[in-house]
């Protein structure tokens, strides 16, 4: 029996009546309506399971061959992406009286989200016009030094066990038979399933502590973590170092030139020790803490970012490194020790090669026990170039279509030689910079796209959409046609389409006074949180409706040759011009990138058109000129979109 039978069958054999009211969200019911309704949810999630299974099965997105590409048949090109935080996305106040409960309640159920609830959300996503989730790491979270009321799902605690917290109490199935649920329901509605993984970084309470110390970098116990600003060289924290050195590290790094690298200075290098025995290391109120031979107690350490190493970012409390290399010379946390691997160093016989082994079987487990589609490698550059492409070759040897995606903030053929399919981070900021987005395009108007993109405003660690302007709406809506025209793969953060303004994280883009406004305890990242699913102003038909024209235009959309790009002209600055044209079809978008004003101005396209679409509104005034300039005026952020067929275009612009 399937796992979502067999969860309908103990859902049905255990309907009772719940101790306080259960109530849900109407758009988890039919996409559709607001207002929340009362429901048993024994009946109402097995209602929803038996749907799922009603439906007729979906193919899954499959790739699409495009000339001599050799990655040509992989799916990634074709995905259209939602991004979902479980314990969040599925959040909601079930006895409706506005205290989100981290605990159980009574009855069993939970009001953070779970995994049976991500089920329910499935229909929803799928309406909308995705075909592909990805999931925002559902490992299980760390509790040492925990940011929040929660912890961060990026302090893993076991890559091989998922988030207890992600079940619900009220039946009997505990989270890795739900997660096999979700993804069986996932791919029986066509949708793809990629998970989240951090691979160089473990919770510093790591199971993997107790088993293997060696595993991780070791300090003396009494030695004082460096508050955030502080340079006290006496307390542990980032390594300091003076200018000159500074400036000698980065320069060879941006020469490729890993010999010899810098070391920190010695008061830092005499903090760290050996690594005890496995048989000296206990747990002491919830943190691992070890003793030597010699007596001396010793404690795992906090990570910090690594790079560059005069990085401002506040300690990371919640997370230590792995000790990806075992050399006596090197037994600190340092830029040369975990990215910018000193060439003395990254040698095979030094390699922690037990370590090596269990991070590589991450991946190809989940690939065996539960069918995912693919995984997004948080910092996966980061990793020794050996592991990483060992942990690619295992997956495709298992998968040839397992999709790799990583994030970086560069897009270039470097990431598509390391086997990855699509990098996330390159698009976030353009959107909100109407030059830097000249820019992109012209670029994009010149060149191949060596490889896709995420083509979205916002994802976890940014200011959301909807809240860079006082009419956040306005700027949601322009980017939509915009993230749809682009070469790359539109991705939606769960909450986008809910004109949700409260960040998840503040890590990308945030001013000081916003980082003070937002504390651990008040980022969804970190603590319980719900969105608001009964917002009139939502932009769920608006995203519908793009996804719509996306999958209709998609063979030229997707396209990610020049030759299909023709930037026009506008006499006004602030009005953006582009046509993407393949064969006999042409769309030019013609955009306000003014999110407060009225814009005029003639805009000089190619050909003819025929249709006008519009992601919302009617632009003001339209006027034809000789079928080759327009007289437009549009409102503030307004995207017009063209259909025009057998225009004659030229590539480049």
């Amino acid at each position: 029996m399937s796992m979502l039978r067999r969860i309908i069958k103990s859902l049905r054999s255990e309907h009772r009546p719940v101790s306080l009211p259960y109530l849900v969200p109407g758009l988890w019911v039919d996409g559709k309506t607001l207002t929340q309704q009362a429901v048993n949810p024994y009946e109402f999630y097995a209602r929803r399971l038996e749907d799922i299974l009603a439906l007729p099965p979906e193919s899954l997105v499959q790739g699409q061959e495009r000339g001599d590409d050799p990655a040509s048949g992989r799916w990634s090109r074709q995905a259209i992406v939602y991004n979902l935080f479980v314990r969040v996305s599925a959040a909601f106040c079930h006895a409706g009286d506005g205290a989100l409960r981290i605990r159980p309640r009574p009855d069993g159920w939970r009001d953070t989200g779970t995994l049976l609830k991500a089920i329910t959300l499935l229909p929803y996503i799928s309406r909308m016009g995705f075909n592909t989730v990805h999931l925002l790491p559902v490992t299980a979270v760390g509790q040492d030094g925990k940011k929040g009321t929660l912890g961060s799902p990026y302090a893993i605690r076991n890559p091989y066990l998922l988030d207890e917290n992600l079940a619900e109490p009220a039946i009997n199935f505990c989270a890795e038979e739900l997660f096999l649920a979700f993804v069986e329901a996932a791919h029986h509605l066509g949708l793809r399933v990629v998970m989240e993984f951090v691979l160089r970084t473990g919770s510093r309470d790591s199971d993997w502590i107790g088993e293997h110390p060696e595993w991780f970098y070791w300090i003396r116990e009494e030695i004082a973590d460096r508050p955030s600003g502080s340079r006290d060289a006496g307390q542990y924290g980032s390594p300091l170092f003076d200018g000159n050195t500074l400036g000698l590290i980065k320069w060879k790094v941006e020469q490729g030139d890993f010999r010899d690298l810098p070391a920190p200075p010695e008061i830092y290098r005499q903090m760290f020790t050996p690594p005890p025995s496995p048989d000296a290391v206990w747990l002491e109120d919830g943190r691992w803490v070890g003793r030597l031979q010699d007596g001396t107690r010793v404690r795992i350490p906090g990570a910090f970012s690594d790079w560059p190493p005069d990085d401002s970012q506040p300690p990371w409390t919640d997370v230590t490194y792995l000790r990806m290399y075992d050399h006596p010379d090197f037994n600190y946390i340092a830029y040369n020790t975990l990215r910018m691997y000193d060439s003395r160093l990254a040698r095979p016989r030094y390699a922690n090669r037990p370590l090596w082994d269990s991070i590589a079987g991450v991946v190809s487990y989940y690939q065996k026990e539960y069918g995912i589609d693919g995984v997004m490698l948080d910092m996966g550059h980061a990793l020794p170039a050996p592991l990483k492409k060992r942990i690619l070759d295992e997956a495709h040897r298992y998968n040839p279509d397992f999709a790799f995606w990583e994030e970086n903030f560069v897009i270039d053929s470097a990431s598509r030689g390391e086997g990855y399919e699509a990098v996330m981070g390159y698009l976030l900021f353009a959107l909100n910079d109407p030059e830097g987005l000249r820019q992109f395009i012209n670029r994009w108007a010149s060149e191949p796209v060596p490889i896709p993109f995420f083509a979205t405003a916002e994802n976890h660690n940014t200011i959301r959409a909807a809240a860079r302007y006082p009419n956040g709406n306005i700027y949601s809506y322009y980017t939509l046609p915009l993230c749809i025209a682009m070469p790359g793969i539109p991705f939606v953060h769960s909450g986008f389409e809910l004109a949700e303004t409260q960040p998840i994280n503040t890590g990308l883009g945030f001013s000081p006074e916003a980082l003070a406004q937002y504390p651990a305890e008040k980022l969804p990242l970190f603590s319980e949180f719900a969105f608001d699913w009964a917002r009139e102003n939502n932009l769920i038909e608006g995203v519908t409706y793009a996804l719509e024209l996306r999958q209709r235009y998609a063979e030229l959309l997707t396209d990610n040759t020049p030759d299909c790009w023709f930037v026009g002209l506008s006499d006004n600055p602030r009005i953006l011009v582009f046509t993407r044209q393949r064969d006999d079809l042409s769309l030019t978008f013609i955009a306000n990138t003014d999110m407060h004003h009225h814009q005029r101005g003639r805009v000089l396209i190619a050909g003819q058109w025929h249709r006008t679409q519009g992601v919302w509104g009617t632009p003001d005034i339209i006027q034809v000129h000789h079928g080759l300039t327009l007289n437009v005026e549009l409102s503030p952020g307004y995207v017009l979109i063209l259909e025009g067929d057998d225009l004659p275009l030229n590539g480049g612009g």
